[in-house]
């Protein structure tokens, strides 16, 4: 099976090609054995693209523990790089079918050379039930205790859904202990996504992330973009900033015009291989 390896600021997949949205769903169970990184590959991810009757091309992603999360956006922007790039596609702006509906990365291309993928990430999701997140009332500022720790959080979906919580130091932060607690809490019934915010001005903020599913990743673009729409609701931030991950810088817009969340970012190939399926389950 011919396959890439990618990563849009260290958050790293493998890429492969399916036929079709089933097919696709077929190859769910490789996810575990590919993206092991002492017996497989090594990925955080496993990403499956290919040509859709109704959008350009179709992507879905499957997580090391083999479950399928709704949307990555670092994901997304290296599915379009490798699609325009193996000519998927022949389009910069390229319409995606995904679990979260559609998405539309387009291709920067500056001196030749692709410089980065925007993506319009479609609207925010701030209805509680919709996140999803249980309860009623608002998703800003509900108070979440677990582990003995008393949280302040506020839910976002981008698709998928997100709880972000505000800290003074990024630094000081638990990640690998507070992320799963966060990521199982009762309050979360698809579970989460969880990202730890340290703002900084007004147009910068630091995340880092716990993802369901994968744990601490050096970089999360729905998360990003989650965190900017919080910050803004929370009146800590403007709606343009540069979130600053462990792998890297993104750029996140909340348009007022349309309310549309737009991500900037790199996406990188780094190699592409061939794996023999058969080796790849020896015992």
């Amino acid at each position: 099976m011919n396959f890439a390896k990618m990563h849009g600021l260290g958050n790293n997949f493998i890429i492969i090609e399916a036929s079709s949205w089933e097919e696709a769903g077929c190859r769910q169970d490789l996810a575990k054995a590919l993206c092991d990184r002492n017996f497989g590959i090594g990925a955080d991810g496993l990403v499956i693209v290919g040509n859709d009757n109704d959008m350009d091309m179709f992507m879905r992603i499957f997580n090391p523990d083999g479950s399928e999360p709704e949307m990555c956006g670092n994901g997304i922007r290296c599915a379009a790089r490798y699609a325009y790039e193996n000519k998927l596609v022949e389009k910069r702006i390229i319409s995606v079918k995904t679990l979260a509906g559609p998405r539309y990365p387009e291709i920067i291309i500056r001196d030749g050379n692709i410089q980065s993928v925007r993506v319009d990430m479609g609207e925010p999701i701030l209805k509680r039930d919709l996140i999803p997140m249980n309860g009623k009332g608002s998703n800003v500022e509900v108070p979440l205790q677990t582990g003995g720790q008393h949280f302040v959080i506020t839910g976002v979906s981008m698709g998928n859904p997100h709880c972000i919580i505000f800290v003074e130091d990024i630094n000081d932060v638990p990640i690998n202990r507070w992320g799963p607690l966060i990521e199982n809490h009762q309050i979360f019934p698809a579970k989460t996504n969880v990202e730890f915010v340290q703002v900084l001005g007004k147009n910068e903020i630091v995340m880092r992330v716990w993802e369901r599913g994968a744990g601490v990743t050096l970089a999360c673009g729905t998360g990003a973009c989650a965190t900017l729409v919080a910050a803004v609701l929370n009146d800590k931030s403007e709606r343009k900033a540069t979130i600053h991950l462990l792998g890297g810088d993104l750029q996140i817009e909340w348009s007022s015009e349309n309310n549309h969340i737009y991500m900037t970012g790199p996406a990188v190939e780094v190699f592409k291989g061939f794996i023999e399926m058969d080796k790849l389950f020896e015992v």
